[in-house]
């Protein structure tokens, strides 16, 4: 193995050898093609292989073939580094003419200042190139791209803002743009932008002063172009015909109004047709008036598509022609016609108006003036007729003396007159020498002059300072109060309030000077009172819209004080609150009361005990009646004129205390509600001879005489026959008990509509007035110097009696001229009481 690899060493040396030789003979250039080595390779071969045995033709056939791969390799990479040198040498010569071609466009690009700014595609970083100095000739350190690019820099705002949008749309769509811009130091430039083989350019440079003619030129032009197209689109889209005609008097323009009046189907064919607007009367008067002066001007009747209107036609003489224009004025005339008579309808109005209305015109002269001004002022009808100036009116109305009194008149005049120049209405108050007070409104008129307002405010303000007067009366009266008062209005805040409120809660006046709401002052006063159930129904009356009424409460504070509380609805919709202090009244009540109750308790204990001992008394005292009359019968045997005598003394106490005792549970049951009459018929006559037959006995002791008058139409009355004996008794013993020895007794009986009055008149000393309220009363007795003694219980016991039957008692009496006393009973009982049911 080591010896075929000796072999095949020496064999690629030999190869090495024999190509460099081949080479060096020049058989094999450079230039030779491939296939023409490879076959001269092949015949040197075949003469080597001749000469060497069968082993050593494997080793060199091995040999060989690495030879073969290398020597052609090496002629490659000979021909691919010949192919490069030259290569190298082309593109050298082409870079230098390129270099040259860049120089000499770059000296032909920047022969004037520019700057130019290139973005390559998709890359956001410019290149810049140029005389940046033109921009930014005051950066020491040289132009910097982000400098050159914040256009705010070196122009102003709109420019600069205007900028922005030009690149940007060239850099995201390639718009071209061509603008025409001032810097912030006056410089003029021109900025052009392009979109050219991928890169987006932007060139800026100066304008010298051709270029700036030429730009300034050409952006009249533009200007001039844009006017005239809007000029034209203004006059096609106009509503109004327009047309312009030849010095021939030919149509040579019309616009599509012009087209539509004269029923042409296009502007062209009304131009084409020479279609005529105007009839041939007006079109001569038009053209005469052109001839004779550069302008035409009146209102003539045209027809439109069979409708007679109205138009103001106006036509001026041009070079070269004449151009004309045709407004529909119909529904102007209208309006003008209908503003005329709107004016009357005011000036109508006016006349009624109680205002003095005076309208002056332009020159200061008297337009109108209404039927309320001349009264004011007592002026002259056929004076006011004749349009007088506005001084001539104010000097007239002086030398009346019907002006405030100035110093100085004229300089007074003069600011008056100031309203024709003035833009807003001005308002006074002119003070007259006769007392009256005149409020006067001065308003500047839009087509010129003055329009004069006067009022009579003299009673007006007469009622203002009364009324002034009334509010401070009120004012006073409320401070002084003892009572706290506050108003709240309808939106429930505080708007008046006195001294005794804020005194009364512990409140801050400056704090209610604020106007605070109801809920503001209640947690302002809960320290003092924090019952939720009288707030609430405070704050409802207060704020409440539907159910307005008066609330009525009592307040007991937490320190002890009772205020009564009241709220009154207010006619504007506000509430006043009110508060009063009656914690006196209220512990002189409690007091009261107290006193009271006890009082009736002692009534009803000692009611409970007269009905007990009464009870109590009146078993053993029937015993002892019973016993008298026991022993008085003669069955019992016969008894001493002395035990007889004693026998009678003792039935007649008995029998008095007994008709007491009566008398007491009488009373009793009618005051506990259970006593219950016995209604029926009564004959009054016997019911009188009852009760005087109780009383004979008396009236012959004392020798009193009993005058009984009766009325004989009276038949009877329905009641209780049995109590109106015990009322007749009564009022007979009382009468007959306080009269003196040989008097007279009166009773009388008589009707008087639906009653029966009963009347016992004594002749006893009277009744004192210090005692006559009492002497209903139970135990009440006062003998008034008279004989009579007795429990006090008969005219008790009358009126309890009397009432109860639905009527009532009355005493008549004067001190030493005897009592009357006077009892009225129903006649039909059951009807009063179904009456009273």
């Amino acid at each position: 193995m080591s010896d075929v690899l000796g072999s095949m060493r020496r064999a690629c040396l030999s190869c090495t050898s024999l190509v460099r030789g081949v080479a060096g003979a020049g058989l094999l250039t450079a230039s030779t093609p491939v296939w023409a080595a490879d076959d001269q390779l092949a015949a040197l071969t075949t003469r080597m292989l001749s000469d060497f045995s069968r082993h050593e033709l494997v080793t060199l056939a091995m040999a060989l073939s690495v030879l073969g791969f290398s020597v052609v390799s090496a002629i490659l990479l000979m021909r691919t580094r010949q192919r490069a040198a030259a290569e190298e040498t082309r593109l050298h010569a082409e870079v230098q003419n390129l270099q040259a071609e860049s120089d000499r466009l770059r000296a032909l690009l920047f022969v004037e200042p520019q700057v130019l700014i290139s973005w390559s595609a998709g890359d956001d970083r410019p290149q810049i190139s140029g005389d940046t100095a033109l921009l930014l000739p005051h950066d020491p350190h040289g132009a910097q791209p982000q400098r050159i690019l914040a256009f705010g820099t070196w122009l102003p705002p709109e420019p600069a803002l205007q900028m922005d949008h030009a690149v940007d749309a060239l850099l995201d769509k390639g718009e071209a743009f061509l603008l025409h811009l001032t810097t912030s130091t006056g410089r003029a430039i021109e900025a052009m932008g392009r979109a050219i083989g991928g890169q987006a350019i932007l060139r800026l440079r100066e304008m010298s002063g051709v270029r700036r003619e030429l730009a300034d030129m050409s952006r009249r032009y533009k200007a001039l172009q844009d006017e005239t197209e809007m000029l034209r689109g203004f006059v096609d889209g106009a509503p109004w015909p327009i047309w312009t005609r030849r010095a021939s008097g030919e149509l040579n323009f019309a616009n599509a109004a012009y087209a539509h009046a004269t029923d042409a189907g296009s502007p062209a064919d009304a131009v084409s047709r020479n279609l005529e607007l105007l009839d041939s009367n007006d079109r001569g008067n038009l053209t005469r008036t052109l001839q004779d002066r550069p302008e035409f001007a009146a209102r003539l009747p045209i027809v439109v598509r069979g409708e007679r209107r109205y138009f103001d036609v106006r036509a001026l003489r041009l070079a070269g022609g004449s151009a004309g224009i045709a407004v529909d004025s119909s529904e102007a005339a209208a309006l003008g016609a209908a503003l005329v008579r709107m004016a009357d309808a005011h000036r109508r109005t006016l006349d009624q108006l109680s205002s003095g209305v005076a309208v002056f015109d332009a020159q200061r002269r008297l337009a109108f003036y209404n039927d309320s001004y001349r009264k004011l002022w007592d002026l002259d009808r056929a004076f006011l007729d004749s349009h007088p100036d506005d001084s001539s009116v104010l000097d007239r109305l002086r030398a009346a003396r019907k002006l405030p009194e100035e110093r100085d008149f004229k300089e007074w005049k003069n600011k008056l007159h100031e309203a024709y120049r003035a833009v807003e209405a001005e308002k006074a108050i002119w003070y007259l020498p006769d007392g009256r007070a005149i409020s006067i409104v001065t308003t500047p008129n839009q087509e010129g002059g003055v329009t004069y307002l006067f009022d009579d405010v003299t009673e007006s303000f007469d009622l203002q300072r009364r009324y002034g007067g009334l509010i401070d009366v009120q004012r006073e009266t409320l401070d002084n109060l003892t009572e706290a008062v506050a108003v709240f209005g309808s939106n429930g805040c505080a708007q008046l309030f006195n001294p005794a409120f804020t005194r009364m809660w512990n409140l801050s006046a400056e704090a209610l000077a604020t106007r605070p709401h109801i809920e503001t002052v209640e947690d302002w006063c809960r320290p003092l009172f924090d019952d939720a159930v009288s707030w609430q129904a405070l704050r409802s009356a207060i704020t409440g819209i539907d159910d307005r009424r008066n609330v009525l409460l009592k307040l007991e504070r937490r320190d002890g004080t009772v205020l009564s509380c009241k709220t009154m609805p207010l006619p504007d919709g506000a509430t006043m609150l009110t508060f009063q202090d009656i914690t006196d009244t209220e512990n002189v009540e409690r007091a009261l009361r107290e006193r009271n109750e006890a009082l009736e308790t002692a009534d009803r204990i000692k009611i409970d005990f007269v009905h007990h001992v009464s009870y109590e008394l009146r078993s053993p005292l029937t015993t002892i009646i019973g016993f008298a009359h026991f022993l008085s019968d003669p069955s019992t045997g016969p008894l001493t004129d002395k035990q007889a005598e004693y026998l009678a003394y003792i039935t007649t106490s008995t029998n008095a205390l007994l008709a007491i005792i009566n008398n007491i549970l009488d009373l009793a049951s009618i005051d506990a509600g259970a006593m219950m009459l016995n209604l029926g018929p009564i004959d009054i006559r016997r019911a009188i001879e009852a009760a005087v037959e109780g009383i004979q006995d008396r009236l012959a002791r004392d020798e009193i005489t009993l005058d009984i008058d009766v009325d004989p139409s009276i038949e009877g009355f329905i009641g209780d026959e049995r109590r109106v004996v015990q009322v007749l008794y009564n009022l007979l013993a009382n009468a007959v008990g306080f009269s003196p020895q040989r008097a007279v007794v009166k009773l009388a009986v008589r009707k008087a509509g639906n009653r029966i009055v009963f009347s016992v008149t004594d002749a006893g000393p009277g009744i004192d007035p210090a005692v006559k309220d009492k002497v209903f009363d139970w135990f009440e007795s006062h003998s008034q110097g008279s004989r009579h003694r007795g429990p006090g219980l008969g005219l008790a016991l009358v009126r309890s009696f009397v009432e109860l039957h639905g009527g009532k008692v009355q005493v008549d009496s004067v001190v030493g001229r005897g009592t009357t006393v006077v009892c009225e009973f129903p006649i039909d009982q059951t009807a009063q009481r179904n009456a009273a049911e």
